[in-house]
């Protein structure tokens, strides 16, 4: 690391006003940064705190949590595809995830290519610092797609969600929506072929001499799916906490969601009212449903179902799209919660709900903090009117 730094060091009057090539200036400081705590420090004349964390350092954090539902995403990715094979005896855990890895890797690729060189030449464009923003979203995108969604179509729906859905705001920290979540939308709403139905959970061809080529026209539905259809799950509550279930790629393991649960709670990075308010929202609501005899699975199974575990932890908690305020984080949670759960039972059409929940609370995250804070200073009014 002291090669590295010293080989930065020698390069960066490069960079300088002065340097010839000063033009790439920020795509060396965003380079710089993110291997190594900036040097600049407050000016002097105020109070500061200083802390070695920043921005960067916060994502790289997610990233890190994220990691065991990627990997665990990759190998369930082989299991899928060995066992509609009806090849599970004969497929070791070694070829399932490096089957998983070789089929995940070109979607992490294509959207971390696409997003950062957007990003790139938006930066070198407006002379600006590169934001650090997509170093999370381009790993959460991969993760809420299935696995046979075509690289092309992911390129088209990465360019949206960086250029629609944050450039256009001002970059990290000005969007409106979740760019992973929008990404998705897009990627329903424009093409709904490619992330619905029963063929496009499970990969169907090998690579590289790894895994099976299934059939033509082979198909297997989500349990999710399968209550939409009026069918019997048939996967036991065991295998929906493991994960080994067809689904978007990092969102069927509980455990796996859960470990990257523990360390952005023990890091302070996401709010755990937040992540606890939208499991009592769901749940709830699926209690009622259930009562009413109107859901077919029990209310806990709503809970480690389909996206609502990844959506809590991962989705919800993005501090730049949700609510700002500690009160209004309960509201916020516990109404994504409830409204995941009200569109998959009432839209049978669509039995995946967390996306469309936290987008639409995206856009109202900004009045529940206004409310919040409005009845915080008329509570002090009064209280002072009053001494």
């Amino acid at each position: 690391m002291k090669a590295l730094r010293n080989y930065l060091n020698k390069i960066k009057p490069n960079f300088e006003p002065e340097g010839k090539l000063h033009a790439f200036r920020s795509l060396f400081d965003g380079f710089e940064t993110f291997l190594y705590v900036p040097n600049d420090t407050a000016k002097a004349g105020g109070v500061h705190i200083h802390d070695a964390i920043d921005s960067k350092r916060i994502m790289s954090m997610v990233v890190l949590a994220l990691m065991p539902a990627m990997l665990f995403g990759m190998y369930n990715v082989g299991y899928q595809n060995a066992l509609a094979a009806g090849a599970l005896a004969t497929t070791g855990f070694c070829e399932m995830f490096c089957f998983g890895f070789l089929a995940v890797l070109p979607k992490i690729l294509v959207s971390y290519i696409v997003g950062l060189g957007i990003e790139f030449a938006w930066a070198q464009w407006k002379g600006e610092e590169i934001q650090e923003g997509f170093l999370v979203s381009g790993i959460l995108i991969p993760l809420i797609i299935p696995v046979e969604c075509p690289l092309w179509i992911l390129a088209i729906a990465v360019a949206f969600a960086v250029i629609i859905g944050k450039e256009i705001f001002g970059g990290t920290g000005m969007n409106i929506f979740n760019p992973a979540l929008l990404c998705r939308a897009f990627l329903f709403f424009a093409y709904p072929s490619k992330m619905s139905g029963d063929q496009v959970w499970v990969a169907q061809d090998s690579i590289f001499g790894l895994g099976q080529t299934l059939p033509d026209g082979f198909t297997m539905a989500t349990p999710l799916g399968q209550v939409g259809q009026g069918a019997e799950v048939t996967a036991s509550l065991q295998d929906m906490i493991v994960g080994l279930i067809p689904g978007s790629i990092g969102e069927t393991s509980v455990i796996a969601i859960a470990l990257g649960a523990l360390l952005l709670l023990w890091t302070g990075i996401a709010s755990w009212k937040t992540m606890l308010s939208v499991f009592v929202g769901g749940g709830l609501m699926a209690c009622c449903f259930e009562s009413m005899g109107m859901t077919p699975i029990a209310w806990y199974e709503h809970l480690v179902l389909g996206g609502f575990c990844f959506g809590a932890v991962f989705m919800a908690t993005d501090p730049v799209t949700s609510c700002r305020t500690e009160t209004g984080k309960w509201f916020y949670g516990f109404i994504i919660g409830a409204m995941a759960v009200i569109i998959r039972v009432m839209n049978p059409g669509y039995p995946e709900g967390m996306m469309l929940a936290i987008l639409l609370m995206n856009l109202f995250a900004p009045t529940i903090d206004h409310f919040v804070v409005e009845r915080n200073i008329a509570k002090r009014m009064k209280r002072g009117s009053n001494s």
